[in-house]
Formats: C-alpha cells, structure tokens, sequence
C-alpha cells in the first residue's frame, strides 16, 4: 500500500471506447441506436409473450426473462458511457463506480444462468418430448429463474464487497467505458490475490459450470439425434436450437476473452471491444436471434400490429 498521506480516490476516470475524438459522433450515434434498439426489442418481446396465449410456454417463459435482463444488463454501462460521450465528462463517482460494477455482475451472471435452464429446456423438448409438460412444470421453471438471481446476486455480492475492502490510491484512470473489475483491481494499492482467486472460483458457479451443462445438454441432444437421424429430426433440432446455440457461442466467448484470457496492459483495446460486443451488442441480437425469425413470435406480432390498426 502506499503512503498514508495520499487521499483515497472519490472518484474514476473513464477512458471510454478506444476510438479518436473526431469519431465520438458518429460512435455516439451507433450506441444510441444500438442501445434504444435493445430496449425496444426486448420490450417487444416481453409484451408479445404477455399478450399471446400460445407463447406461455417454459421457452418463452425463460426468454421473457432473458429478455428483461437484457435490458437490465445494457442500462448498467450504455447510458453511463452514452453520457459520458455527450457531455466529453469522463468522471464517476466511486460509490457509482462500485455499483455499476455490482449490477454488471448481477445482470450478466442472470443471464449465464437462464441460458443454462433454456439448454435444459430444449434437452427435454427434443430427448423427453412424451414428458416434457410433466418435467417442465411451472414450479420447475420459477424455481430456475429463482436459483438464477440466488446463485448470481451472491456471486456479484462476494466480489463487491472484496472490491471494497481495497484501497486505491494516486492513479485513478480506468482503461475502460465502465467499472470492469478486473481493471479496478489493477488500479488498487492493496493485494489483490484473494479477488483474483475469488474471481476463478465463485466466479466458476455463473460462468464454468453453466457452459459445462449446457454442453452436456446439447451432448445429450446431439446422442438422441444420431440415435434414429433423419432429415426432419435434424431440421426440427436446428430450429429449436439453432438460435440458442448462436447467443450462447457469442455470449461465453466474449466472457472467456474477458476474464479467463490474461491481459497484458491496462491499454488493452482488444478487452474493450469484447466487452462492447459482450454487454451491448449481444444484448440488442437476443430478440432477433430467438425470437424474430420465429414463426410462433412472427404470428404474435402480426396479431398485436392487426389489433392495433383495428383499435385505431
């Protein structure tokens, strides 16, 4: 630690995308966009699943609330980062600072969690079809949606109070468009072995064993198919898992780029990037890739737009 008579940092500084400062307008308008796209598609969906009887399923039950923490999870950095774009002011406050980095946690772990339970969903639609209605009761679905915010609000809450209990002295400066931990650790004046070790280790809960279920669910899928293959079982399994397998490709390889691949400098744009593509692009091509290229969500928003002229 160094020396008591450096004050404690108030505040960090966010460096923000690594792009030139002629091109914040255009970069400010591609996030804008790529932001309120989020929230509106997200929207759309939760409110097609409300409004159709024939979306109450478990699939639709999990992506109504993939879809709630999309927005949830995008709202942690965009609007911070938008501002901060606007306004050309690059401070946040430490208290804002650590919650930011609190939620971010919070919303992305939910969202590793609740890909999970969606692979199990479609392992039983595909491997136990005769008894899918019997296994993916309604108790069963709130119950995963339950254990998600559980297992994910403890994981976020451990590494936030470690993270407080670090000092951060003279340089305050985050490589970064918001409060990522592992840049913050880098920042610290105290020993960061524990974080670092909580981080592989509880960490693992959200991130390892999730991806380990859901590769053993499409294991499990894949066996059933090769079992008895033919054209229709095999189109039928890539329709229903198709667009699941897309997020979850996109989703865990950016984290893996993130936090199980070591950075060698604070300077790291290429960390940046994944984080951009990891907590604002994938959140804004979640209704797309599951939900509007469905035949069932297409019919659903046919029926609301029909209504809506109607009423009008």
């Amino acid at each position: 630690m160094k020396g008591n008579n450096q004050s404690s940092v108030s505040e960090f500084i966010l460096l923000g995308l690594p792009i030139q400062k002629e091109e914040q307008v255009t970069y400010y308008a591609l996030f804008l966009v790529l932001y309120l796209t989020t929230v509106l598609g997200n929207l759309l969906i939760i409110l097609l699943i409300r409004l159709d009887s024939r979306l109450h399923t478990p699939m639709y039950f999990f992506l109504s609330h993939l879809a709630l923490t999309d927005i949830s999870f995008s709202s942690v950095t965009a609007p911070k980062m938008l501002m901060n774009m606007l306004t050309q002011s690059q401070s946040i406050s430490y208290a804002g600072c650590v919650s930011q980095g609190f939620f971010f946690l919070l919303f992305g772990g939910i969202d590793s969690l609740l890909l999970t339970a969606m692979a199990f969903d479609r392992y039983v639609a595909i491997c136990h079809p005769l008894h899918y209605n019997i296994i993916m009761s309604q108790n069963l679905c709130f119950l995963l949606v339950i254990v998600s915010w559980v297992l994910s609000s403890f994981d976020s809450l451990v590494h936030t109070l470690l993270l407080a209990r670090l000092s951060f002295y003279g340089d305050n400066t985050l490589h970064h468009f918001y409060c990522e931990l592992s840049a913050l650790l880098k920042l610290s004046s105290s020993d960061t072995t524990v974080n670092e070790m909580v981080i592989v280790i509880v960490g693992s809960m959200v991130v390892t064993l999730p991806f380990m279920c859901i590769l053993v669910s499409y294991g499990r899928i894949g066996a059933t198919i090769l079992r008895a293959p033919s054209m229709k079982r095999i189109y039928k399994a890539l329709s229903t898992c198709g667009s699941h397998l897309s997020v979850v490709t996109l989703y865990y390889g950016a984290i893996i780029g993130l936090y199980f691949v070591p950075s060698s400098s604070n300077t790291n744009d290429k960390d940046i990037i994944v984080a951009a593509v990891y907590s604002l692009v994938t959140p804004m091509l979640n209704p797309f890739i599951y939900s509007l290229r469905n035949r069932t969500m297409k019919s659903a928003l046919g029926n609301l737009l029909s209504r809506g002229n109607f009423s009008v």
